[in-house]
């Protein structure tokens, strides 16, 4: 491709941001970034957002490189034959190369009563939120939270250290993606903590009310706040434009991270789903998706094949409180063994494990500049396309 080639990724998760700091080290690649928020959020940390052990929020002028340029809104169409992206605010942005990294949020519950009066931990908003119901809630006021992976564990146990009264829904058993060695002092954790842990398969909500949980097994649990955890989503845009994607609404690409129906628009994170190598969405997968993706790209840019995306796993990392925690390992292909590490050393994994991929980000901005320039109202409308060449 002959002259400056214009990169487009869509979303400022980890593996967005991953990817928009690779390409734009390179002369002659252009990159924005559009994301609906000023800032970056470490999703990761949500769960301490609500207790107030962090903010979870970064600013973009640390993470993104000073050569990305930061466009604040929303994309709402993918136009893959005239490659431009619409946004919400009434502009496009056009591509010679697109990254579609829209990570992923909370599912639809699907329980009566859930989208009405239960809260959320999946993106930030969700998440302050539900600090301020906390807030106004008596400390002694009951908490349930539905959802035994690692969302509704976090929660449950940073909630239980504040000395709430909290009730956690499992709906069949706790953890159930932990070996049944880790899975043992993650219950010792969250009884020491007085969390009540609800397991077995009719521990299944099956109706959420103002102040309470009602059971399949017939129990209603009074609850003056509901968490619900249980369950990601990823946006619609890829469908909306008229992309494939599986089941679930992720992009359908190759193992090249290549869209199955355009080979100008690459996948990373939440968002991405391989046709023959599935994997579990994660800040660890985003973090390798990211740079797989910007890979994929540079290497079409050269006229050279990309080559396929290895994911690497080691394992999974649980905070128990801010005190304890447990580090689930793992096979490479992400397939969990009865090895682990738990108790303070643990909490400390954990934390280690919530800064590393931050870390990536902020030494990938200082290689891309140091500081993100903003688009405003103007940066956003649709400028003449320069002539495109072939991929």
């Amino acid at each position: 491709m002959n002259g400056n080639v214009e990169v487009v990724v869509v979303g400022g998760g980890y593996g967005g941001v991953m990817a928009a700091n690779r390409l734009a080290r390179h002369d002659g690649v252009s990159v924005t970034l559009v994301n609906r928020r000023p800032d970056f959020v470490e999703r990761i940390r949500l769960h301490q957002l609500v207790t107030g052990s962090d903010d979870a929020v970064e600013g973009f002028g640390e993470v993104l490189g000073g050569n990305v340029r930061l466009v604040v809104d929303t994309a709402t169409r993918i136009d893959a034959a005239e490659r431009r992206v619409s946004l919400a605010g009434g502009g496009t942005v056009s591509y010679d190369y697109l990254v579609y990294a829209v990570g992923s949020g909370a599912a639809d519950p699907g329980v009566p009563g859930a989208a009405e009066f239960a809260h959320s931990v999946s993106d930030l908003e969700r998440a302050e939120r539900l600090r301020s119901a906390l807030a106004a809630t008596p400390a002694t006021a009951p908490v349930t939270v539905v959802g035994a992976g690692p969302t509704g564990i976090e929660t449950a146990a940073e909630l239980a250290e504040l000395g709430r009264e909290v009730t956690l829904v499992c709906g069949d058993v706790l953890g159930p993606y932990l070996h049944a060695r880790g899975r043992r002092p993650v219950a010792r954790r969250l009884a020491e903590l007085g969390v009540t842990v609800l397991e077995g398969p009719r521990a299944r909500v099956t109706e959420v009310t103002r102040d309470a949980v009602q059971l399949d097994d017939g129990r209603r649990l009074p609850s003056a706040v509901t968490i619900w955890t249980a369950g990601f989503r990823v946006p619609d845009l890829a469908a909306r434009s008229g992309l494939r994607t599986d089941t679930e609404g992720r992009l359908l690409t190759d193992a090249t991270l290549t869209s199955v129906d355009d080979v100008r628009i690459i996948a990373a994170g939440d968002a991405a789903a391989m046709t023959d190598r599935p994997f579990r969405m994660s800040c660890q997968a985003a973090v390798q998706l990211g740079a797989g993706a910007a890979a994929t790209i540079l290497r079409r840019i050269a006229g050279k094949a990309p080559a396929p995306v290895r994911l690497m796993f080691a394992g999974q990392c649980i905070s128990l409180g801010r005190n304890a925690g447990v580090t689930q390992f793992s096979y490479l292909d992400d397939k969990v063994n009865g090895l682990h590490i738990s108790g303070r050393l643990g909490a400390k994994i954990k934390e280690f494990a919530c800064r590393f991929p931050l870390d990536l980000l902020v030494s990938g901005a200082r290689k891309a500049g140091s500081r993100a320039s903003r688009g405003d109202s103007t940066d956003r409308l649709e400028t003449p396309r320069p002539e495109r060449g072939a991929a």
